[in-house]
């Protein structure tokens, strides 16, 4: 039975036996029972909840073929320093086998600074790569050709800037930019809840990224608009179960925000995109990316009444988890993210990226990239895992699982739903206290040993510190430089008229990226566009 406690029992009845421990459970808190059979689906219909690997309710996958007929997209996330490290690094990978960029960003440029502002002071290309300029863009992506390579962007607050600039090179290219493919994250909401991020208040926030929705709609068809991301949510310490809900919450409220802007939802909603964490517990984790495709498909028709069936789609990217890698025994995170791989491949993801063991130390090393990304190429070239789809489908413990977490979203969704919305519980804060919870008892279990986490707290050893990559410390100093080089160079009439554009754009209701666009050709800076937008919108204020 659902929530039924697996108990150790000293039983004298014949066959019994004493088990590990006295309740096992998944990540979530769901009891695990010994084993699962028909009666733990009582009421579930095959055709209506699993559908075939391609059909509605895409529980087992959007593609018929899956993997059969294309490999999910390794997309390594990579950035430090300057452009020009940074494109080395990519040049690196691409030649490794890897298919898809995707770029991690410095604090300050996430943040909206330049590089000489006081508040990026020692933090310039430390954990990404700083881009304040159109030029900066220009190095990073030297001899990369836009119409042939699809590139994805962690990147929230300064969004629409970095894909102006985007935009602009692909321009220089000689490239339309119906042929540009790609993806920026875009996704204010999880700021707020798990990363910080963030720059204005909410709701201007939103502005920016259903002008985001539209403009692309228009102008880059191929763009994906968003990357609605658990990810974080998960690494800030929530469960499988939040994870799924918060997410899907956020992503009902974007697309109710450009509804109501008066978009036709499936003029937006098939270029939608999420991005999931893939943990430690692999089953649950197989399930939640089951769950969520049923969820959003149901969520799709049923309340927005989406017809297109692009719209219902749910494609997500999944990066295994950051928080599982552990500093001591750093090899023993190669084990932890294939596993994690293999849930996001056997939960049907179209594209991955691999932790390096490394990571909990520092910024990865070009072996450790390496391995990660042959993480990959091994689970698709030698497990066999991707040549059927949706290969643990039919499983009496993972449709258990997939339903239970349905069922624990849900509840979820009722409980946001009777504090006001999305939006009303994360400024209440209630959303960031649900994940502060949940971390606190994994933390409580990590140092019990409750949970065992391999070298950590069940079988240490003692090891010398393994090498670190450290990212060049003239960045800062040689990046400032640019930026004066820049300010002197350019036409600073053109620029002081795009900005004084933009400010009045602003304040008015206009669609603001082609605004943003004009300035960024004019070769405005991250940090002055984000300056001006600061001045009309404000700053979100976390009190």
């Amino acid at each position: 039975m659902t929530g039924e406690k697996s108990k150790a029992k000293t039983s004298s009845v014949p066959g019994k036996k004493r088990e590990r421990k006295e309740r096992f459970e998944t990540g979530s808190g769901f009891a695990v029972k010994r084993w699962y059979g028909p009666e733990d689906l009582a009421g579930f219909d095959p055709q209506r909840d699993l559908g075939e690997p391609g059909a509605a309710p895409y529980t087992r996958g959007i593609h018929s073929t899956m993997y059969r007929g294309r490999l999910w997209t390794m997309r390594q996330y990579a950035g430090f320093g300057d452009a020009r490290e940074t494109n080395r690094r990519f040049r690196y990978l691409l030649e490794a086998g890897q298919t898809g960029l995707s770029v991690a960003f410095d604090l300050p440029t996430q943040m909206g600074y330049d590089s000489d502002h006081p508040m990026a002071e020692g933090e310039v290309g430390k954990v990404g790569v700083a881009i304040d300029t159109v030029d900066d863009m220009r190095v990073l992506l030297d001899g990369i050709p836009l119409d042939r390579v699809s590139t994805s962007m962690t990147i929230n607050a300064t969004a629409a800037v970095l894909l102006a600039m985007y935009l602009v090179l692909a321009e220089e290219q000689g490239v339309p930019w119906e042929k540009v493919s790609g993806t920026i994250q875009n996704d204010l909401l999880k700021e707020y809840v798990a990363r910080g991020t963030y720059i204005y208040p909410v709701r201007p926030s939103l502005r920016l990224t259903t002008d985001i929705f539209a403009f692309c709609k228009e102008r880059v068809p191929s763009w994906n608009t968003i990357s609605i991301s658990g990810y974080h949510i998960r690494e800030a310490g929530a469960t499988a179960a939040q994870e799924l809900a918060f997410t899907l919450a956020n992503a009902r409220t974007y697309v109710q925000a450009a509804v109501d802007r008066g978009l036709a939802v499936d003029d937006f909603a098939p270029r939608l995109s999420f991005f999931f964490n893939a943990h430690s517990d692999l089953l649950e984790e197989v399930a939640k990316f089951r769950a969520a495709r049923r969820i959003w498909y149901r969520i799709m028709t049923e309340e927005f009444g989406a017809t297109n069936p692009r719209s219902t789609l749910l494609r997500f990217h999944a990066q295994t988890a950051g928080s599982s890698l552990t500093a001591q025994q750093p090899e023993n995170n190669i084990v932890r993210t294939t596993l994690e791989a293999l849930a996001a491949v056997l939960g049907g993801a179209q594209s991955i990226h691999t932790n390096s063991m490394d990571e909990a130390l520092g910024l990865p090393t070009e072996r450790a990239v390496r391995t990660a990304l042959r993480t990959q190429q091994i689970l698709a070239e030698e497990s066999g895992v991707a040549d059927t789809a949706d290969p643990l489908g039919g499983s009496y413990y993972v449709e258990w699982l997939t339903n239970r977490l349905e069922e624990a979203a849900r509840a979820l969704f009722d409980e946001i739903a009777s504090r006001g919305g999305m939006i009303a519980c994360i400024e209440s804060g209630w959303v960031q206290q649900q994940i502060h919870v949940a971390a606190y008892r994994t933390q409580q279990a990590v140092e019990s040993g409750e949970k065992v986490v391999v070298g950590v707290n069940k079988y240490t050893v003692e090891e010398p510190p393994p090498e670190i990559f450290q990212p060049d410390p003239s960045v800062e100093i040689e990046q400032k430089k640019r930026l004066a080089a820049l300010r002197a160079e350019r036409d600073a009439e053109a620029v002081r008229r795009e900005l004084t554009r933009l400010e009045t754009a602003a304040r008015g209701e206009e669609n603001l990226m082609p605004v943003i666009v004009a300035a960024v050709r004019a070769r405005a800076t991250l940090g002055e566009i984000s300056d001006v937008l600061r001045t009309v919108f404000g700053v979100f204020d976390k009190a």
